[in-house]
């Protein structure tokens, strides 16, 4: 891929910013640090992973404790600001979850239910066709990644996206956990420090928990919810026949967000 001068310049400026001190500016364009973590085969091997998720099971207590978990070890920050928002998993209405499946018939099980959303790490992911840096990949057992340090912000990947299912972060994500007085106001603002971190003017969103993937473990969001209520989600290899989501899906119906669009959702919603 060429670039001109200025485009090179700006790449030189955002790898000083991003904190990539020596490295060369071209690195940006290389495989980044969260690239280089996760080609080892995962210890729980799987050709597609796939989750689904019980609607009937989802009350406020399961919803909370899942996206406390994810967002406390991903240290995804709770702001005010609608604008600044970050979410990697989160609630919405079946209206908006499925605008697609919309008729006055629904029953009010269904129309009245809650959903937790995020990214659907779909087998056709359009995010990953338009990212000029390739800061969004898929990986071979269809996990769609980001990593921050090759993002340059364009947001591309937010517009292909027909989810919502990224956040862009207009400041500066770790501000708050350098500010001990907001943290004294805000006791249970998440912060992990062992998680890589990422800078003002990049793109994010969930990832599956790769790290714990490659450990053996479930995601978080599916540990924190089957606590709550066992079964309420379910995570496993689409590719396995025997494999429990492959099982559960033969038993029960289920949907999926805007699967009219070709990009094969792999999040599934047992109704």
């Amino acid at each position: 891929m060429g670039i001109d001068r200025r485009a090179f310049l700006k790449i030189a400026g955002l790898s000083t910013m991003l904190g990539l001190g020596g490295k060369a500016a071209l690195d940006v364009f290389a495989p980044g640090e969260v690239e280089a973590s996760t080609k080892g085969v995962p210890l729980t091997a799987g050709k597609r992973w796939a989750m689904g998720i019980d609607v009937r099971l989802l009350d406020d207590k399961v919803i909370s404790e899942a996206t406390a978990a994810c967002h406390r070890h991903h240290n995804v920050p709770d702001l005010a600001s609608a604008k600044e928002e970050i979410k990697w998993i989160w609630e919405e209405d079946y209206e908006h979850s499925f605008p697609g499946h919309q008729h006055e018939y629904v029953g009010d099980d269904i129309k009245h239910a809650k959903f937790l959303l995020l990214c659907n790490h779909c087998s056709n992911p359009p995010c990953c066709r338009v990212c000029p840096t390739k800061a969004t990949w898929q990986r071979p057992d269809g996990i769609v990644m980001m990593d921050p340090h090759r993002c340059i912000g364009c947001r591309f990947c937010m517009a292909a996206c027909p989810f919502g299912a990224r956040s862009f972060n207009w400041g500066d994500p770790r501000r708050v956990t350098r500010i001990p007085e907001l943290i004294a106001k805000n006791p249970g603002f998440p912060f992990n420090k062992d998680y890589p971190t990422r800078s003002k003017g990049v793109v994010e969103k969930c990832t599956f928990c790769v790290d714990l993937l490659e450990k053996g473990e479930q995601p978080l969001c599916v540990t924190a919810a089957n606590k709550i209520k066992k079964g309420s989600f379910t995570f496993g290899d689409l590719s396995d026949a025997e494999s429990s989501i492959r099982v559960l899906l033969r038993k029960r119906y289920s949907l999926r967000r805007k699967s009219e669009l070709g990009t094969n959702p792999n999040v599934f919603y047992l109704i």
